[in-house]
């Protein structure tokens, strides 16, 4: 159960972070600064993203009641994995050589963590 409560709050973190950047790639601010404000804070992508950053604040605080920050904190880095690949398909963004092998080092030290 612990290792789908981590996975669920590494979702929410990297599908949040995803709807901010899709929201400010399709917001079109206009009229004065209070305007500006709401129309940013009440995109619905800009929303979402708060909404999901709060369900992972909500799962983290459970986790970190339950386990070790020492064990938790690092499997955080499997957001920057998830991340790479909604970059590559979704934003159609280059990936380096050298990012794909910095993953590949998460991805080993995940390994070694969870061992």
């Amino acid at each position: 159960m612990k290792y789908i409560l981590i996975l669920a709050n590494i979702l929410c973190l990297v599908l949040g972070q995803t709807s901010w950047k899709i929201g400010l790639e399709n917001l079109h601010l206009h009229g004065n600064i209070i305007q500006k404000f709401f129309q940013f804070f009440f995109s619905p992508f800009i929303l979402a993203g708060f909404v999901l950053y709060i369900a992972a604040t909500g799962i983290w605080m459970y986790l970190l009641s339950k386990l070790p920050l020492s064990f938790l904190y690092p499997l955080q880095s499997l957001a920057y994995v998830f991340a790479i690949f909604i970059a590559l398909f979704l934003f159609k963004e280059s990936i380096p050589v050298t990012r794909w092998v910095g993953t590949g080092v998460i991805l080993f030290g995940v390994y070694l963590i969870t061992r």
